[in-house]
């Protein structure tokens, strides 16, 4: 397997929560490097300081929670530890994710094509509207988004993706599952594994706390909201089609195998020296051929 660096997000006090996705991943055989979490409970001044509240109302039309600001940096962290390894990808996980099966033949598959992508969607919410356009292995396909796709409980990410995050998703203006995706403004290769490898838990209890519907403003106050998103979802959809195009337009035309192609790639050094001493001794006798019928038809040929 390619170098890989798996990275689990986890709250100190989240034991369960780790023994879990321990249990999951020893059972595939993938170490891992647990990421201490930054807890919304116990926030610095300086980790509040790396939130824009204004941008966010903007962009979200609600509140945010101490646990959305803790979950943005505690992901923002573990790219830094990856950057801080030798490792060429990593793969980084929420510890309340669930993780099949499929997960060891998709990271097999998805680094066998490196030039695809900057980052992966290993799981997800939403379905993206994907097109789907290469097989990495059997049933697995790598996919372009074409519609919202959130959740950021488990993705694949290389050097480019973790620099350009770490250098252009401060300060936090949206949650971090609305803002890592967003492939054309952070100039990366954002795409989907479809059907997901990993699947996002509804059912364990969120340790952000963002259940509450009273932080949603009132509608006359989210109205930049819906303009931000309606924009926003443009930008993608275009960012897609892009993408599909520049896919469709720019593969190499495979030249057409022949049975004369398959001799020369296949055949034995043997079997061309037989092969071309014979089309030189077919070519030698049309040539004499040729000859005897000039002459025929052309005494003067003859006498010279």
């Amino acid at each position: 397997m390619a170098n890989i660096q798996t990275f689990v997000i986890n709250l100190d006090r989240a034991h369960s929560r780790m023994q879990a996705i321990a249990n999951q991943l020893n059972a595939l055989a993938i170490p891992f490097q647990r990421i201490s979490a930054i807890d919304g409970h116990h926030l610095t001044t300086d980790q509040l300081g790396c939130f824009d509240p204004l941008a966010f109302h903007k962009k979200h039309g609600m509140t945010v929670t101490n646990g959305e600001i803790g979950c943005y940096l505690s992901h923002l962290l573990a790219i830094q530890a990856f950057v801080n390894s030798d490792a060429d990808f990593a793969l980084i996980l929420e510890d309340d994710v669930i993780i099949t099966d499929k997960l060891p033949a998709a990271l097999i598959g998805v680094t066998a094509h490196t030039d695809q992508w900057d980052m992966v969607k290993l799981s997800a919410i939403h379905s993206g509207t994907p097109y789907r356009y290469l097989e990495i292995s059997t049933g697995q396909w790598l996919c372009i988004m074409l519609s919202r796709c959130t959740g950021a409980s488990a993705y694949l990410i290389n050097r480019k993706a973790a620099q350009n995050y770490l250098a252009q998703l401060l300060p936090m203006s949206l949650p971090y599952d609305h803002a890592f995706d967003r492939g054309w403004d952070l100039r990366i290769k954002v795409r989907l594994l479809s059907p997901t490898p990993c699947i996002h838990d509804n059912q364990i209890e969120s340790t952000i706390g963002f259940l509450d519907p009273s932080r949603k403003f009132h509608w006359s106050r989210r109205i930049p909201t819906y303009i931000y998103r309606l924009k926003n979802e443009l930008q993608r959809v275009f960012y897609g089609l892009k993408s599909i195009f520049i896919l469709l337009f720019s593969k190499p035309k495979l030249a057409v195998s022949t049975p004369f192609s398959d001799f020369i790639r296949n055949a034995s050094s043997e079997e061309k020296a037989r092969v071309y001493a014979q089309v030189l001794e077919k070519s030698a006798g049309r040539q004499n051929a040729l000859l005897r019928e000039v002459e025929k038809s052309d005494p003067q040929t003859k006498q010279q």
